[in-house]
């Protein structure tokens, strides 16, 4: 999700583009008020991944936001209003075959389903989820996502159970209001992994307080751990021991910022141990093994080139180069 004033559109198309360089496949931004409602046509112009617009409240930003051409509007149709609000916006979405995603969160439950459940609870996020899909089937709308998120891990898990054997329609994983990368990241990998691992999700959002390219590294680097995907290098580092003579942290993140740009899926160890390295690290496409004054560069298992320690990073970012697809 974008993180500029959609209404400033320069700045929302700029950062739209850092996060599609980084591998955004699809794009939220949120439509407080009507200005940004109408910058979403020309954000679309500029653009070259499907642009949602997140709608809270007002129906009227819904269908303006449709009229500018969004690929999917989310909504929570139970805080839209009457009937008659929501019927407006499901025809807009109809007649641009716009899909609808449902985001139910554990911050904005109705009032009756926290009346009723006494607390936020995997049932009460539930009951919400099919209390507003229903309103949808029932003005014969299916085109339907769904997304059932809260702080609390626990809950989000059981939630995202729960409902998929209840429905059919795809959902949209993620853990709302994870926190700084450092935490955050942990919080989403945690949440986000244990549903992909059950097969279940169709996208997913990690949510970070900070810069967003920060989210997509970490969806990335979540997706990649379960091996759904294949993208980009994966960076293995070993934890250094008292055998380590060279500073393995700096080198890995010297080596991940020179090589972030790269998308062919390739197993890039870093190992501070020149004995053990290689052996380590067999199954790696490419690697270092440092010690006091020299590195070994290797590919699976083999060592290739023997460099000075002050030539190991420049040597190892050339040798993934070479196996990148140019």
């Amino acid at each position: 999700m974008t993180k500029t004033d959609t209404a400033d559109v320069s700045a929302t198309v700029a950062q739209i583009h850092e996060l599609e360089a980084a591998g955004c496949q699809i794009i939220r931004c949120a439509v407080p008020d009507e200005k940004a409602a109408y910058a979403l046509g020309e954000i679309k112009k500029q653009i070259n991944i499907p642009l949602v617009a997140d709608i809270h409240f007002n129906y009227k930003l819904a269908v303006i936001s449709a009229e500018m051409g969004v690929d999917k509007l989310r909504i929570n149709p139970g805080n839209i209003g009457d009937l008659d609000k929501i019927k407006t916006v499901v025809a807009a979405a109809k007649e641009r075959k716009i899909p609808i995603r449902i985001g139910v969160n554990a911050g904005s439950l109705e009032k009756e389903i926290k009346r009723k459940h006494g607390e936020v609870s995997a049932k009460a996020l539930v009951e919400s989820a099919l209390k507003n899909i229903k309103i949808l089937e029932d003005l014969k709308f299916k085109d339907i996502v769904i997304s059932i998120k809260a702080t609390s891990i626990p809950i989000t898990i059981a939630a995202y159970r729960m409902l998929a054997k209840k429905v059919k329609y795809p959902l949209h994983v993620g853990i709302t209001e994870a926190g700084i990368p450092r935490i955050g990241a942990v919080r989403s990998a945690v949440g986000i992994g244990v549903l992909l691992a059950e097969g279940l999700g169709d996208t997913i959002r990690v949510s970070l307080t900070g810069d967003p390219v920060e989210e997509v590294r970490v969806g990335y680097e979540i997706l990649k751990s379960l091996e759904l995907i294949k993208h980009g290098l994966t960076i293995l580092s070993c934890p250094t021991c008292g055998r380590c003579d060279i500073d393995v942290e700096a080198i890995a993140e010297e080596v991940e910022e020179r090589t972030r740009e790269i998308k062919t899926p390739l197993k890039v160890a870093i190992m501070g141990c020149e004995v053990n390295g290689p052996g380590e690290a067999a199954d790696s496409d490419v690697g270092l093994a440092g010690g006091r004054g020299v590195g070994l560069i290797f590919r699976r298992g083999e060592v290739v080139r023997k460099v000075a320690e002050d030539e190991m990073v420049d040597a190892l970012v050339d040798e993934i180069e070479s196996l990148a697809i140019k």
